[in-house]
């Protein structure tokens, strides 16, 4: 559970929105949300992670 103090002020309200906004995207919640919604195989994770690689290391070969 993601825990914010909201400060007093006329600018409490938004800075405490960005605050949750940044904490939500760094315990990465909806990117594990949407990993447990559909079952996959570990090789097929693996797959995926092996072709991730082949394309970065292209893409950083071709940037040389």
């Amino acid at each position: 559970m993601i825990i914010i103090e909201i400060e007093q002020g006329k600018d409490g309200l938004e800075k405490s929105l960005k605050k949750y906004k940044r904490k939500f995207d760094k315990l990465k919640i909806m990117k594990s949300l949407r990993d447990r919604k559909n079952f996959k195989k570990i090789s097929v994770k693996r797959r995926e992670e092996i072709n991730r690689a082949i394309y970065v290391q292209q893409k950083f070969k071709n940037e040389d």
